[in-house]
């Protein structure tokens, strides 16, 4: 006999019982099943959907009693940036672009013929009154050249002895065969442009020139060691900041005593706005020992995720956590089809965070902090009530549940940007700088060693900071490359990317617009 065709208790109580068992388990089937479509339905959109976390603004209005006296005491409308706090963006009309007044112009002078000349009417020659310009962008392609270091040798006249020569300038690479304007092209095209040495490889050899990709490996190696004094002052000044934003990535890492390559990672540390700099570091593991090691002398604001990695180093007084608005959104955004209602209040509430900060963005710092008090501190307030209520209702091991307890186990450090208006509401600043991690490794696939891991940490360094700057990173790379090797080393400061943007205003980092 079939489980389906056994026949049922007689007695009501032990139906009852039966009833409540069944009703347990349907739930919990239930709830599994949600589990299971959630992580599905994640799956599936982080493999083909698009990875914006963008909302209907009509279902955020559903929740009118919390907004509503905001809104009614606020501005008109406007669209407003539904992820992660980024500006709205501003569309242009789109058509032909009028060419730069800075290039050069090669004027061509079209002339009619001298038949073509003669009026059709009376057969005079027509003479000119005016001409009608039109302009067609060209492409001239770069040009390699080699530069000569001619060393006259002296000797004396009459004893034929006493032979000199001039010495040569200092290089970039000691006998090396790269000039200081080659080097900085190699490393902006790979480090600020994701181009890896291979395809910079067939680039070279298009040009006429044979340049394998393990030579200018080598140099990239050469060129870190060299800008490795700068990339020292650079993660002092960073240090020396009230503010760090922090965050880390992945990348693979090649090893020969390995079937498969391991994981390596990429950390980002940039300082506030009295130290503009973007500086990397590279461990072979996400550990706390890359963090602790490099904030060991830091004081002030940490701005970063959940890692734990990070507890130690903000355990005592003089460094302050402040945790990111942008995952704890991320975490509701994924959990809004298991639990749409209380998972879009919990996004209308945030939204009015991020609101207030598109209000006061470019505010000075008092006047940002003075806003957040007196706005975002009542609904921070609220909002932390809310998570607790829910808390006491929501299964905890549900997308919903996993979302608050994620809320609320970083409630306090999710409340400390209200203090200081220096801070910001999330960490997106730093994971903004690991995309060009994230690009390039999908083009060169992986480093070759831990040591070339650093060498990439120190390189990037250079360019995103000059990313941060908007300064334009060859220009940069080329004059500090010619100038470190006789450099005075008290005077690195002199060269680092905000000191030199600064005496070269001009070299603006040309962006697309």
């Amino acid at each position: 006999m079939s489980e389906v065709d056994a026949p049922l208790p007689d007695d009501l109580a032990t139906c009852h019982e039966l009833i409540r068992q069944q009703a347990a388990t349907i739930r919990e089937a239930q709830r599994r099943i949600e589990q299971l479509e959630h992580q599905v339905g994640q799956l599936l959109r982080r493999q083909y959907g698009p990875r914006s976390e963008r909302l209907n603004p009509d279902q955020l209005r559903l929740f009118a009693d919390d907004t509503a006296e905001e809104d009614a005491g606020s501005q008109p409308a406007e669209p407003v940036p539904e992820e992660r706090g980024t500006p709205a963006r501003t569309w242009r009309r789109r058509g032909r672009q009028s060419l730069p007044e800075h290039l050069p112009r090669e004027r061509i002078v079209l002339e009619l013929s001298e038949p073509e000349r003669d009026c059709p009417d009376c057969g005079r020659i027509r003479m000119p009154f005016g001409e009608e310009v039109s302009e067609q962008l060209e492409f001239v392609p770069a040009s390699l050249f080699v530069r000569q270091f001619v060393r006259l040798k002296y000797a004396c006249g009459s004893c034929q002895e006493h032979v000199a020569i001039a010495a040569k300038p200092p290089q970039p690479i000691e006998k090396g065969l790269p000039g200081p304007g080659l080097l900085a092209q190699v490393i902006t095209s790979k480090y600020g442009e994701h181009l890896p040495l291979y395809r910079q490889e067939d680039i070279l050899a298009r040009h006429g020139v044979t340049l394998s990709r393990a030579t200018l490996c080598g140099w990239m190696a050469r060129a870190a060691e060299l800008l490795r004094p700068l990339y020292a002052v650079m993660i002092e000044r960073v240090r020396a900041s009230k503010v760090i934003w922090t965050d880390d990535t992945t990348v693979p890492v090649w090893d020969p005593t390995l079937p498969a390559t391991r994981t390596g990672r990429f950390w980002v540390y940039l300082g506030g706005a009295r130290n503009p700099f973007c500086v990397y570091d590279f461990t072979h593991r996400r550990t706390r020992d890359g963090p602790e090691r490099f904030l060991s002398d830091f004081r002030g604001y940490l701005q970063a995720d959940a890692f734990t990695g990070y507890d130690r180093i903000c355990a005592g007084p003089d460094v302050i956590r402040v945790a990111c608005w942008a995952h704890v959104r991320r975490k509701f955004y994924e959990c809004r089809t298991t639990a749409p209602i209380l998972a879009h209040e919990a996004l209308a509430r945030i939204r009015r965070l991020y609101r207030i900060e598109t209000d006061c963005r470019e505010m000075p710092a008092e006047e940002r902090q003075a806003i957040r008090q007196r706005d975002a501190v009542p609904i921070l307030a609220a909002f932390g009530a809310w998570l607790d209520e829910q808390s006491r209702q929501v299964l905890p091991k549900s997308p919903l549940g996993q979302a608050i307890a994620y809320a609320r186990n970083q409630w306090p450090d999710l409340q400390t940007y209200t203090r200081d208006g220096e801070l910001s509401i999330d960490n997106n600043l730093a994971e903004r700088s690991l995309r060009a991690q994230a690009i390039g490794r999908k083009n060169y696939l992986f480093v070759g060693s831990d040591r070339g891991g650093r060498t990439a940490a120190t390189l990037y360094s250079f360019a995103g900071s000059c990313k941060r700057l908007g300064a334009d990173p060859f220009a940069y790379l080329r004059e500090v490359l010619e100038r470190l090797p006789t450099h005075p080393a008290a005077r690195l400061a002199e060269l680092l990317p905000d000191a030199w943007f600064a005496a070269h205003p001009d070299a603006r980092r040309k962006a697309a617009s």
